[in-house]
């Protein structure tokens, strides 16, 4: 159950991260994306809450949710917003996920 809501965390983090790239767009929508932007955060920081409380440890929890955050806004970024994901950007989430894998592994020990 904690890993569901740690994806829960995720999506919504990037939804609002998404939604703030929206914010400081020249969109006439401005105040309705902050709300999107807000509720996601909160939305997060709840998730990555309760996945702390379901007992996923604190060193992974973080480290999945802010890898993936990085790795998934990237990507979304440019799919929709047509910003630059370079081969040194994609090595770079590489070594990201990398990290991530061998804080988990370590952390079963």
């Amino acid at each position: 159950m904690g890993y569901l809501f740690l994806v829960l965390a995720i999506v919504t983090e990037v939804a609002a991260t998404l939604a703030l790239r929206m914010a400081t767009s020249e969109s006439k929508k401005k105040r309705l994306w902050l709300i999107v932007v807000g509720g996601g955060y909160a939305i997060a920081f709840y998730g990555l809450t309760m996945a702390l409380t379901y007992g996923v440890p604190l060193g992974v929890a973080y480290g999945i949710w802010a890898a993936s955050g990085v790795a998934l806004t990237a990507v979304l970024s440019r799919v929709f917003f047509k910003e630059p994901l370079t081969k040194l950007m994609l090595l770079g989430i590489g070594l990201i996920m990398i990290g991530v894998l061998l804080i988990e592994l370590g952390a079963e020990h």
